[in-house]
């Protein structure tokens, strides 16, 4: 990757600048630290395809967003959710989604989280130890500072698109991020729950604009051969018993990767070379009406990320920015009916 100079810690300290104590020693858990050999991007850092700025971890993503819930919230357990709303996120993240045949919503790998949290014990005594019932961490969907339904503003989904953006595109500096996130308040939404939006209209309408330039990134056809390709990659590995699917909430990316690199190198199996060699070394796709001899190539519809946050207004209350500024609808309304070509294809590499 190319250098940047998106320093997670300073980025952490503008998300809060008072952090509990607290935050630190569930931090240590090896049920979060694990976290921190998972990338955000889904496997996008191992493929030239994408020229990622920057690496950051499920673990940075998951302290950020428990930094921005207590921000605002000052909840222990509201925080503690956060913390552990990724936990049960495998090696490579949402591509086991689309291993999954889950590529529309994206959901599927959210199913052990309550399990992982009942079974940790060293978090059972962490939890025991502060008055904390494990009901009430796991399951940051209750808490709509936290989590909403798009297109709602919440913790982790305001956390997750400022270093997405950083990293994918320089959608996002330093700068940038520091005066916007100065501008997100606690507002009430049209039905009366909580939800995090904007004091200006300008804050808002900047955050969404970059918000969805960053989302067109993840609905075209680069991503999704991408995606569906280590996908592709990691099931055929499982298939020759190079790891096993326990092994994807064990080991580390980068250890996985340089294993397949290895078994790659020394073409065990003609099909996993093959998937592999075209992950590991593409770096263009061309996009086709169909599909195209010699290729690997999809066609599929995606999770299409968006928000449309609302607004303070003059009277304390709040708006949809949608409905007062048709630039941020019209925004909007073209990112959800963007299609991209039937198919997206590579050539085979050998």
């Amino acid at each position: 990757m190319e250098k940047s100079d998106f320093d997670i810690q300073q980025y952490h300290k503008m998300l809060c600048e008072d952090p509990p104590d607290f935050l630190k020693i569930y931090t240590r858990l090896s049920l979060l630290q694990r976290l921190d050999g998972v990338g955000l991007l889904c496997g996008t850092d191992w493929t030239p395809l994408f020229q990622n700025k920057f690496y950051y971890s499920r673990l940075d993503h998951s302290i950020g967003t428990a930094l921005i819930v207590w921000n605002f919230t000052h909840d222990k357990k509201q925080t503690l959710a956060g913390l552990m709303h990724d936990i049960s996120t495998p090696a490579f993240s949402h591509v086991i989604d689309f291993m999954n045949g889950d590529a529309a919503t994206q959901e599927s790998i959210e199913e052990p989280t309550k399990r992982m949290i009942n079974e940790d014990m060293d978090l059972s005594t962490l939890l025991f130890s502060h008055g904390i019932y494990k009901y009430e961490i796991d399951n940051y969907h209750l808490y709509p500072v936290a989590d909403n339904d798009l297109p709602g503003l919440n913790a982790d989904r305001l956390e997750y698109m400022y270093p997405s953006g950083a990293a994918l595109g320089g959608i996002w500096t330093m700068d940038d991020i520091k005066r916007n996130y100065a501008e997100v308040t606690v507002l009430k939404n049209e039905h009366s729950y909580d939800e995090l939006g904007f004091n200006s209209l300008e804050a808002a309408r900047e955050y969404t604009e970059k918000f969805l330039e960053t989302s067109m990134i993840l609905q075209k056809n680069e991503d999704k051969i991408a995606m569906q390709l280590m996908a592709d990659v990691i099931q055929r590995a499982i298939e020759c018993g190079y790891i096993m699917e326990e092994d994807l909430y064990i080991l580390e990316e980068e250890y996985i990767i340089r294993k397949f690199d290895s078994i790659a190198s020394r073409k065990l199996d003609e099909k996993f070379t093959r998937l592999y060699t075209t992950f590991r070394k593409m770096k263009k796709i061309i996009r086709s009406p169909e599909p195209m001899d010699n290729a690997y190539c999809v066609s599929m519809n995606v999770k299409k990320r968006y928000v449309d946050p609302l607004v303070k207004n003059e009277i304390g209350g709040a708006y949809r920015l949608s409905s007062i500024c048709p630039e941020a609808k019209a925004f909007i309304d073209d990112f959800l009916a963007f299609k991209d070509s039937a198919y997206g294809c590579v050539p085979w590499e050998s």
